[in-house]
Formats: C-alpha cells, sequence, structure tokens
C-alpha cells in the first residue's frame, strides 16, 4: 500500500495532469468556437455577396429600361413635332390656296366657309394644348 506522502504526489500528478487535460480541452473548445465564428462571418460575408448581385442586376436593369423610356419619350417627342410642323405647313398651304376663292364665293358661303376656318384654328390651339413644349423631358 502507498504511504501518504506517495498517495499526495500520485493525487498532486493526477490532479496536475487532469488540469493539463481540462487546459488542453478548454484550448480545443475555445479554438473550434473562434474556427466556427470566422466560418460563420465568412459565410456571412459570401452570402451577403450573392444578395447583392442580384440587387445589383436589378438595378441595372431598372437602369437601362428608364434610359430606354427616357429615350422614348423623347424620340416620339421629337416625332409629334415633326408631325405638327408638317401639318401646320399642309393647313397654311390650304389656307393660301382657299382664300382666294373665299373671295369669291357668295357672301352666305364666305361666311360660313370663314366660320369654319376659325373654328379650325380654335381646334388647332385647342390640341396644341394638350402637347408638352418639346423639349421637355420626363423627370426620372
Amino acid at each position: 500500500m502507498p504511504t501518504m506522502p506517495d498517495l499526495q504526489t500520485d493525487l498532486t500528478k493526477t490532479a496536475k495532469a487532469v488540469a493539463g487535460k481540462a487546459k488542453d480541452a478548454a484550448y480545443v473548445v475555445v479554438g473550434a468556437g473562434v474556427m466556427g465564428f470566422q466560418q460563420a462571418q465568412v459565410q456571412r460575408q459570401e452570402l451577403g455577396k450573392r444578395l447583392a448581385e442580384p440587387r445589383k442586376s436589378v438595378v441595372e436593369r431598372i437602369e437601362s429600361v428608364r434610359s430606354d423610356v427616357t429615350g422614348a419619350i423623347l424620340a416620339l417627342d421629337i416625332n409629334v413635332d415633326q408631325l405638327f410642323e408638317r401639318v401646320e405647313t399642309a393647313i397654311e398651304r390650304m389656307e393660301q390656296t382657299i382664300a382666294p376663292l373665299e373671295n369669291k364665293l357668295p357672301s352666305p358661303a364666305r361666311d360660313l366657309s370663314q366660320q369654319a376656318r376659325s373654328q379650325a384654328k380654335a381646334a388647332r390651339a385647342q390640341v396644341r394644348s394638350f402637347i408638352p413644349a418639346s423639349g421637355s423631358t420626363p423627370e426620372a
């Protein structure tokens, strides 16, 4: 049977060994925790990148569509302006052609013709009031 000092020595060695193993276990647990945290951080960053890419793609698509729509509106505005210029030119030519003939008409017919021209001018002015001024751009 071991003696008391030997028992204390064995207990001290055993306690030191257990403390060393506990210390090693604590280091392993802390190390695993740190590695797990780092891995979670990496996954969070990768997820952030993956989520940002579709958003960036959607934003780029929206900007592209906005640009296309703005271009189409400007082109339509130019086409409408050109159409109105052509219509105005045609109306002016027609009025220049009809004006000399109007003077040769009998008085009731002349009055009716002048009334029709004045109503046509009023209708043109009303249509022009509905069309925005050229060069205006839609707000983005």
